[in-house]
């Protein structure tokens, strides 16, 4: 078997937890080195507890140092003991949504020198000498900047060391399924929880054909969840459901997907045999981020 190691590369805390927590604990916990590179503080972030309502980036604007610690024990929930702030602690800023004066601030994370960063995930690279690097689409899932910077960022690194030495096998994207979304959903119109159910049908989200790689980490999604509970400026939990501040359910998932976006996919079925999500449909897909570059 081979030295397995993953690096993930996300916006903000709680986007690890959120999207990738159930697949960054099951390979910490089956020994894969895993490191989490974040790319801001996520000092624009809504605050959900009201006595820590001062903390906001138009009253204190001390969230960001907050949320490290949020981030750590985040961490310490998921198994997931190397992590690293993209160049630096607070180097960029968050940049808050689309269209808002956040992005104008020169120090924020969408108007950062796309090369510039990219030079320091390649020394990330250069340290961690990942095969694969698991990172957003295009649009960063439903169009946050921080997230579309994410993707360019982790994208242009992993060209720059293409061809070289430090060259990585595969990249993904994190993905969710339309179909495990709308069941989700369904579910919630008749779950007693203190959220709002979600649209069924939601303007984001990737078809069933389109997603190449599921990890079944079912396992660990008692971690996921306490990892979201400990990001608790951003977060409000009642398992297996949690919402941000805008009070809107999601269920927290232990099979998580991804889309192969460069490398050579390996062999359907690598690693388990597994059925998606236990919603009974087989499916025909990678069940390992390092399958075809010899994990057996």
């Amino acid at each position: 078997m081979i030295d397995r190691r993953l690096l993930l590369v996300h916006a903000h805390p709680d986007d690890e937890t959120i999207g990738t927590g159930a697949t960054m604990a099951r390979y910490a916990a089956e020994g894969a080195q895993v490191t989490l590179v974040t790319c801001t503080l996520g000092e624009e972030g809504e605050i959900i507890p009201p006595e820590l309502a001062h903390l906001a980036a138009d009253r204190e604007d001390a969230l960001g140092g907050h949320r490290i610690g949020e981030l750590d024990a985040a961490r310490a929930a998921l198994g997931v003991t190397d992590h690293r702030f993209l160049g630096g602690a607070g180097r960029w800023r968050d940049s808050g949504m689309m269209g808002v004066a956040s992005n104008r601030d020169p120090r924020c994370f969408w108007r950062a020198d796309l090369d510039e960063a990219a030079a320091a995930l390649v020394e990330v690279i250069k340290e961690v000498r990942p095969q694969v690097i698991v990172t957003y689409d295009r649009i960063g899932l439903y169009g946050h900047p921080d997230h579309i910077k994410a993707n360019r960022v982790a994208w242009r690194a992993f060209q720059m060391v293409q061809d070289t030495p430090l060259e990585v096998a595969k990249f993904y994207h994190t993905a969710m399924v339309k179909s495990v979304l709308k069941r989700a959903a369904e579910a919630m119109h008749e779950a007693d929880v203190p959220f709002s159910a979600p649209e069924a049908d939601l303007p984001f989200g990737a078809d069933d054909g389109e997603i190449t790689t599921e990890i079944d980490a079912r396992p660990y999604l008692e971690a996921k969840l306490a990892a979201l509970r400990a990001h608790a400026t951003q977060v409000s939990v009642r398992a297996p459901w949690y919402a941000l501040s805008n009070t809107v359910g999601q269920r927290a998932f232990g099979v998580e997907h991804y889309v192969l976006w460069s490398g050579v996919r390996g062999p359907a079925g690598v690693g388990a045999p597994i059925e998606a999500g236990g919603l009974g449909e087989p499916y025909d897909r990678e069940v390992c981020l390092f399958a075809g570059i010899g994990y057996q």
